[in-house]
């Protein structure tokens, strides 16, 4: 029995071993044979990878379609460390940046450690010192040639000479800094030439994980035209990064996104939805295959207001006005003017349609010229159109005007006698006009701009009131435009000194307004009272076609004064008189042009040397733009009257070459009847008005802020 059992273990156990022999026959046969061309297919194909399709970003135009950033095409060195079997390969990189500095090409290099006469030093930039010394572990106050040993020591670098071991020393920091892995490819250089991008495609076998990139890069037409308003983009700051990386729409650390302007504003309607695509590699890492998962979609353009034919006249009037000042004008009185601002709006659809600021700078060579622009005392980098603060002088006075008809204080037929200085509060406060001018009405004081009359007239009114009116009109409230703005500043309605009032009533004192407001006052009382939303944008369109709108923000009126039409008629006949009345302030720029302009001029004196504002909208009749002019240190306000000349020119006569060129203002002015001052913009004579605004008392009624001496218009 027990010989039986122990053959009958040894057929059971053969058995065994011939069923597993069976079983591995048979997978060998199903593997080799009948499933064998799919696992040498497996085996060919070695792995895939994950990658993202960056979308292309949505273009900025003008109201026309003409772009101001759009996108071209461009090619960028990657590394990829999906397409190799290493990590990063030093003498690999150290061909690259020799090829590239053979060919004069540059590639990124943020490190701010650099060999100067054999020795490191650092840059100037201390935080991204600090960043380094952080990252490679040393001491807080480690010196520049401890830092370079660690550089050395963390990427393997010393058997190179020490420039050539800080060069791909920067290049792995970078890598690290951007946070290079198997699902985040590096940009090496950007922007290379086509011939660079060919040559190292030739030569890619010997450049493993290496790859040239085909992609668009932000580029900028008309640089110089509109920056503050168009702004750029940029790489996402150490302290931004989180914030992005939360929002869950895909943005990695490699992005670029808006910094300033619409590019920031709008980031979220700018930027597209990327795309996926899988790619196959073989054993070897050589691609054998590329499937497109998920097909990148474009932003959304958005389409500006702007007119850049407009902005152009604009900027160029702008210019050319401050620089004859300088080379015509008397010292101190025009000759030291520096800077300014314009802004043009549409009337009827509240739309802006330009925006310029002097000085300014170029978005085409922004990082070129950002040191000399930072260090520039006028500091171009300000967007004086829409955070600028300047007091308005003169250019105020028709909201006192309108206050004291609505209020009752004042009618069209009230009569303020002026001779020269104001003896409400005398002895203690007599402030001055520059002029002698008799009876004067509302109209009379607009046309002459009158300091008596509206002294008189804000008295009455208070400056509670009068602040009142200028935010229900548009001054010392947010316009609405789309881009961040200043609010401004309105003088204290709760002043101990009652001659503040005075003061308050010229545009003087603390009144504080922005051009952009200025231009929405202009066209608020344009349309009697009525002010609406100030538009930047006109529509959100396709990135296809500018013209398929996808969204447009309708016209919003904010607050409507309610006041009958006619109250403002001697508004405006004042504002006409102003401009073609042989007695007006802007005559002899205005006086000969074929429409009718109603305008206002103010020399609002804030330092040694007054500003120079301007307020004008046009026809008179039937208002379509509002424009407003202000030149810092232009002491006269009708020397903004030339810049909006040719603006109205560029509108309404686009066709024509200088449509309405004036005559010398010398041989086109009658007889005046005051004495005549000098012009600044033009070395010629003109009316001499009332627009100054001083205080020379010293007692508890004067204003709480000095005034310098009076200065004609």
């Amino acid at each position: 029995m027990k010989i039986d059992r122990d053959r009958l273990r040894l057929i059971l156990l053969g058995v065994c071993v011939w069923a597993v022999l069976g079983v591995f026959a048979f997978r060998l046969v199903q593997i080799q044979i009948v499933d064998g061309s799919y696992y040498l297919a497996q085996q060919q194909k070695g792995s895939s990878r994950v990658q993202t399709i960056k979308a292309a970003r949505g273009e900025i135009l003008d109201r026309n379609g003409d772009p101001f950033s759009y996108n071209e095409p461009c090619y960028n060195i990657v590394f990829d460390r999906a397409l190799t079997s290493s990590d990063a390969d030093n003498g690999m990189i150290l061909q690259l940046i020799r090829l590239l500095r053979d060919s004069g090409e540059s590639w990124i290099d943020n490190l701010p450690l650099i060999i100067e006469n054999g020795v490191p030093v650092f840059t100037q930039d201390e935080t991204a010192v600090n960043r380094l010394r952080e990252h490679l572990s040393t001491n807080t106050y480690a010196l520049a040639p401890d830092v370079f040993y660690w550089l050395c020591e963390r990427y393997d670098l010393q058997g190179y000479d020490m420039q050539d071991a800080r060069d791909i020393g920067a290049v792995r920091y970078e890598m690290e800094q951007k946070g290079y892995s198997l699902s985040t490819r590096y940009t090496f250089a950007e922007d290379i030439s086509v011939e660079t991008a060919v040559y190292i495609r030739q030569i890619s076998s010997a450049l493993p994980g290496v790859d040239v990139e085909e992609t668009a890069r932000r580029a900028y037409r008309d640089g110089d035209l509109a920056p503050h308003i168009v702004g750029r983009i940029g790489a996402i700051f150490a302290d931004e990064l989180e914030g992005y990386l939360s929002q869950d729409k895909g943005y990695t650390r490699d992005d670029l996104v808006g910094k300033e302007g619409i590019e920031r504003t709008y980031e979220s309607t700018l930027r597209g939805t990327d795309g996926v695509r899988r790619i196959d590699l073989d054993a070897s890492y050589h691609v054998i295959g590329i499937e497109e998962e998920k097909p990148a979609v474009p932003g959304n353009s958005v389409v500006l207001t702007l007119d850049k034919k407009i902005q152009r006249t604009a900027a160029q009037a702008l210019e050319d006005e401050i620089k004859l000042l300088n080379e015509t004008a008397p010292t101190g009185e025009g000759k030291e003017a520096d800077a300014g601002a314009v802004v043009v709006i549409d009337i009827k659809n509240s739309e802006l349609l330009a925006a310029v600021t002097y000085p300014s700078y170029n978005l085409e060579t922004y990082s070129a010229d950002y040191a000399a622009n930072a260090s520039d005392p006028l500091y171009p980098f300000l967007n004086r159109a829409f955070s600028g603060i300047y007091a308005p002088g003169s250019c105020f006075k028709p909201v006192t005007g309108i206050a004291g008809l609505a209020e009752g204080v004042i009618t069209p037929e009230t009569q303020v006698d002026c001779e020269h200085v104001y003896t409400f509060y005398a002895p203690s406060y007599q402030p001055t006009c520059l002029g002698w001018h008799g009876l004067f009405t509302v109209t009379d004081a607009l046309r002459h701009s009158c300091n008596i009359f509206f002294y008189d007239t804000g008295r009455q009114l208070g400056i509670a009131t009068m602040n009142e009116y200028a935010r229900a009109l548009g001054l010392g409230v947010p316009t609405g435009i789309e881009l961040s703005e200043a609010t401004g500043t309105q003088c204290d309605p709760d002043t101990p000194y009652p001659g503040d009032a005075l003061q308050a009533a010229i545009g003087q004192l603390d009144n504080g307004y922005t051009p952009v407001q200025l231009a929405n006052y202009c066209a608020t009382i344009a349309r009697r009272g009525v002010r609406t939303r100030l538009k930047l944008v006109k529509s959100i369109s396709s990135y296809y076609d500018w013209t398929d709108v996808i969204e447009a923000p309708e016209t919003e009126v904010l607050n409507d004064l309610g006041l009958p039409d006619s109250l403002y008629d001697p508004i405006f006949e004042g504002m006409i008189q102003a401009s073609h009345d042989p007695r007006g302030t802007a005559y002899s720029y205005l006086g000969d042009y074929p429409l009718t302009i109603a305008s206002k001029t103010g020399t609002p004196q804030t330092h040694e040397f007054p500003n120079s504002t301007f307020i004008c909208f046009a026809p008179a009749e039937d208002p379509q733009i509002a424009i407003a002019v202000v030149i810092e240190k232009g002491w006269h306000g009708y020397t903004g009257a030339p810049v909006a000349r040719r603006i109205l020119d560029a509108y309404f006569f686009p066709e024509e070459e200088n449509p309405s060129e004036p005559e010398d203002p010398a041989e086109t002015q009658s007889e005046p009847s005051e004495p005549a001052s000098y012009s600044a913009a033009s070395g010629t004579a003109s009316l001499q008005n009332s627009d100054a605004e001083p205080s020379d008392s010293s007692s508890p009624l004067e204003p709480s802020s000095d005034n310098p001496e009076s200065t004609p218009e």
